[in-house]
């Protein structure tokens, strides 16, 4: 029996009643649910850490990670002598089976937890080493036959697996992110193509500039999406693929053969399929975040450029009759419980909201990177649950964007127009063509008539028809010069 008065934690598998079986450790005896792949070690951090309702299977990119690193280190393991052929073989088709997507659901410890990711590393030991038993014709618990600390976490420590993991969950992760991000800026840049003819005025601190294209505009979100899309693509992973693991406990290589780290490592990537490589320094990589940093720095810049576009359609979008309206954007819900009629920019919206909080993220992580101490840094847990979440939010708030907004929108052309032909600001463009004098009359004549400006260049002949088309063509905004050649 239990000597734990401990409530019953709210899992699917926890809840289930029934056989049990009993387990043992540091703390004492518990009994655990027989149908449960994890054991008394995970229980307990079931039970102490009821935090986010985030849970490791919510990642399960950050679940098959950790499960390839435990077939690295048991075939290293098996290769320098140190585990006999049979258990080698139970952990590695546990392994492969978790890395396949099977058992997912057995990894229920929230994401932010004390003890610096020790219960990730026993929630896949305990798993894995039940995975195993049942392969090797034996029942869950009995770890006289595959051990979960002496077998499957054999030379190596929580301080180098997970961090291990987490490098690699993230480089699993990434290519979602950077999909979806292509495929983003391939919309803007379509709509980029279907509104080129389109000229409309730009703007600076909200006044009016000088003209331009909508064509011009989307590609200009086009092209700033795209140094951030190169860069998690080429750049970011460099970051993820030097590794701490045979560094064991604080990166000494205590409990490990001398050889263990670079045969492990050549296995993870063998593996993987990605470079992982061997940090020169394992003492410093164990307790250094400094690359989960710049990765996070990496989540927010394209998070703060994502909710400038997102600020600018909305602006574009105002109105729809008292505002710029310059585009339409696809009506997606009712906006008002008592306004009828009333439709909000709700895609847009709920992307900053998304940016908002990756740019929160990005704090908590550099804080929690900066509150190691010593040859540790305790607070890993939630430097890996807020980079996987921030990849998550901004992958599923990219596709959201485009699908529910972006390649919907259209062009008010015509409104376009009328607000170019009435600017004050398309002055400049005609500047070189009737002088400055002629430039600063016409303005103020304008503002003080509100009359447009080609109407009173027209009125007074300072420039035939013709000319002024090719003022405001589309050729005209896409090529400076011309209007005035």
């Amino acid at each position: 029996m239990s000597n734990n008065n401990l409530p019953e934690p709210d899992t699917p598998a926890a809840s289930l009643r029934g056989a049990t079986r009993l387990e043992h450790d540091l703390i004492g005896n518990l009994e655990i649910p027989d149908a449960a792949y994890y054991g008394i070690q995970t229980y307990r951090a079931i039970q102490n850490f009821r935090l986010s309702d985030i849970v490791l299977s919510d990642y399960p990119a950050l679940v098959k990670a950790l499960a390839v690193v435990k077939h690295a280190a048991a075939d290293a393991n098996h290769a320098l002598g140190g585990l006999e052929p049979k258990r080698h073989e139970a952990i590695v088709h546990a392994c492969e089976r978790i890395a396949a997507g099977e058992f997912i659901d057995q990894f229920p410890v929230d994401m932010i937890q004390g003890g610096a990711g020790t219960s990730t590393n026993m929630n896949m030991n305990e798993v894995v080493a039940n995975v195993g038993l049942e392969y090797l014709g034996h029942a869950k618990g009995e770890y006289a036959y595959l051990h979960p600390n002496n077998d499957v976490n054999m030379s190596q420590s929580t301080n180098d697996a997970y961090p291990t993991a987490i490098r690699l969950g993230l480089l699993m992760d990434q290519q979602t992110l950077v999909d979806s991000l292509d495929r983003l800026i391939q919309a803007l840049a379509a709509k980029s193509a279907e509104m080129a003819g389109v000229v409309k005025m730009g703007r600076t601190q909200l006044q009016d500039a000088v003209p331009m294209t909508l064509g011009q505009e989307f590609q200009a979100f086009a092209s700033t999406l795209s140094d951030d899309a190169r860069y998690l693509r080429e750049d970011a992973p460099k970051l993820l693929h030097e590794v701490n693991l045979g560094g064991t406990a604080i990166g000494t290589g205590i409990n490990a053969h001398p050889d263990y780290p670079r045969v492990a490592v050549d296995r993870l990537a063998a593996i993987s399929g990605h470079p992982m490589r061997l940090a020169p320094d394992l003492i410093a990589a164990t307790s250094d975040m400094g690359s989960f940093v710049m990765l996070s720095s990496a989540f927010k810049r394209l998070a703060v450029r994502l909710s400038k576009i997102c600020n600018d359609l909305r602006l574009l979008a105002s109105g729809p009759r008292t505002g710029i309206q310059e585009i339409n954007l696809p009506a997606r819900q009712p906006g008002s419980s008592i306004m009828p009629g009333k439709v909000n920019p709700v895609i847009p919206e709920a992307v900053n909201q998304v940016a908002f909080t990756v740019m929160g993220n990005d704090l908590a992580i550099n804080m929690a990177s900066e509150a190691g101490q010593l040859q540790l840094n305790v607070m890993e847990p939630l430097v890996v649950f807020k980079l996987f979440e921030s990849s998550r939010l901004l992958a599923r708030a990219i596709d959201m964007l485009r699908e529910l907004c972006i390649e919907g929108i259209t062009a008010n052309e015509a409104h376009c127009r009328h607000l170019v032909e009435h600017s004050i600001g398309l002055v400049t463009a005609l500047n070189p063509l009737i002088g400055y004098e002629n430039s600063t009359r016409i303005a103020a004549q304008a503002l003080a008539t509100g009359r447009g400006v080609v109407e009173l260049i027209r009125e007074e002949k300072l420039l035939d028809d013709a000319t002024l088309e090719k003022v405001l063509s589309p050729e005209s905004m896409l090529r400076p010069g011309v209007a005035a050649a």
